[in-house]
């Protein structure tokens, strides 16, 4: 029998061994590539209270637990944070506790990095609307669907917050705590969830009346953080508080 010569069987073995390679080379190329991280603007770190914050190049996610950074007689007794209240609470009323506590929560907001004017002006819902620098919800200005806060208002505390039933802790109006302690009163105190920023009841020292803003409780002008200027939300302690007819701009998105 006549015998193949060696380098015939040389170049046979050789070739063999690329189509493997070139094999192995064409499983590799189906490998998925996770997505580059999308830098988060410097701004959005001033949420203190975030556990984290994320981008995609359209939306900000921002998550927190809900749970205040300051004293309030709603936490249980044994926490650190609590601390008995007594007295008068916002728009001098008498202090009167709900029966609820505090606790943590497992909040996700996602609101749009590169916010813009919305054609329909969709009304804020019940329960969160946006999120404070602390990480606490914003609400809106009703107690329940069309029921102004007039007896809720009561039942705030220290700090111009109180929990709901399911131990959700909020604020409809000023939060003390940042425009007193953590801030100042014209200083960025959070975001809705439209992605337009919220500032305090001041703006260069001056107090901000319902009649300098717009029907959402707002206007467009320069502030710190945006010097370019941006249409902003302002809280103060007149209804509708933080804000009026609705979102200004298309809301994201908040579960819990």
């Amino acid at each position: 029998m006549k015998q193949r010569p060696f380098f015939s069987l040389v170049f046979s073995i050789l070739a063999v061994i690329l189509l493997v390679c070139c094999s192995s080379d064409d499983s590799s190329s189906d490998t998925v590539t996770p997505p580059a991280t999308v830098a988060v603007p410097a701004v959005y770190n001033k949420i203190y209270g975030a556990t984290s914050i994320t981008s995609d190049g359209t939306y900000i996610t921002i998550k927190t637990t809900g749970q205040p950074d300051h004293v309030s007689v709603y936490y249980p007794s044994g926490n650190a944070l609590y601390e008995s209240f007594s007295g008068t609470t916002f728009g001098g009323n008498t202090f009167v506790k709900n029966p609820n506590t505090i606790t943590a929560r497992t909040y996700t907001f996602k609101i749009p990095l590169n916010p813009q004017v919305s054609t329909n002006h969709a009304a804020t819902p019940l329960g969160a609307m946006g999120v404070a620098i602390n990480g606490i919800p914003l609400y809106n200005q009703y107690a329940g669907p069309n029921q102004p806060l007039t007896n809720e208002v009561m039942s705030f505390d220290k700090y111009y917050g109180h929990p709901t039933a399911t131990g959700s802790y909020h604020y409809h109006v000023e939060p003390l705590f940042l425009t007193t302690v953590k801030v100042t009163k014209s200083s960025l105190l959070g975001f809705l969830l439209d992605g337009f920023p919220v500032y305090g009841p001041e703006e260069n020292g001056a107090a901000i009346t319902n009649a300098m803003l717009d029907a959402y409780h707002g206007h467009t002008g320069v502030t710190a953080d945006y010097p370019n200027g941006i249409y902003h939300y302002h809280i103060n302690n007149t209804d509708p508080y933080i804000n009026g007819s609705g979102f200004y701009g298309t809301p994201g998105t908040v579960t819990q």
